[in-house]
């Protein structure tokens, strides 16, 4: 399996995983709608998914996990998500890892093919969608809130976790893309 696409030099995929963490952070905290749910819950609308699965196009499963990983769960620690941020670190690890598995698959990676990277996003929004219903279900149930509560609060977070992998899947692969199409203009190797 193929660890990363940008680069032999474990220094620069530590910079650019770093950087991308920033990224996931960034528009974590940035550009985001919260949305309350019923007793007392909340959701978010936003673009974060969009830099995780851009993690995941431009820098393999393991460094785009980890970016779209930490980038998440820093924004746990920090906007006052703190009790799931280990959650957010395995669910948004997987979300990157699985569509950077997908599209880097093979033999010097895949990535020059559209239906491979829109495979690779899909699954891997798909993924953390279920992942973060599941989440939120057994979340609410370890709780103690009534069963009609639970539906409740899934009523609203399914539709906006939707959305967001809509969002993250048809922004991210034009914007993996154009970067790619710019990193092999400056002679940066890619994939």
């Amino acid at each position: 399996m193929k660890l990363n696409c940008i680069s032999k030099n474990s220094t620069v995929n530590l910079s650019l995983t770093g950087l991308m963490a920033a990224l996931v952070l960034v528009a974590t905290y940035f550009f985001k709608i919260q949305i309350a749910t019923a007793g007392g819950g909340k959701t978010m609308l936003g673009f974060a998914n969009v830099f995780c699965i851009l993690s995941g196009l431009l820098l393999g499963p393991v460094y785009g996990g980890l970016a779209a990983g930490i980038g998440s769960c820093l924004f746990d620690l920090l906007g006052g998500w703190a009790s799931s941020a280990p959650v957010t670190l395995v669910t948004k690890f997987a979300m990157a890892f699985l569509c950077g598995w997908i599209v880097w698959a093979g033999k010097g990676g895949n990535a020059q093919k559209i239906p491979r990277l829109i495979v690779g996003a899909v699954t891997g929004s798909l993924s953390y969608c279920v992942l973060y219903i599941a989440t939120s279900w057994l979340e609410a149930a370890v709780a103690g809130n009534p069963t009609p509560v639970i539906l409740a609060q899934l009523a609203t977070k399914i539709p906006v976790t939707l959305v967001n992998a809509a969002l993250a899947d048809v922004i991210a692969i034009p914007l993996f893309l154009a970067i790619r199409r710019a990193l092999k203009r400056s002679r940066v190797s890619f994939g």
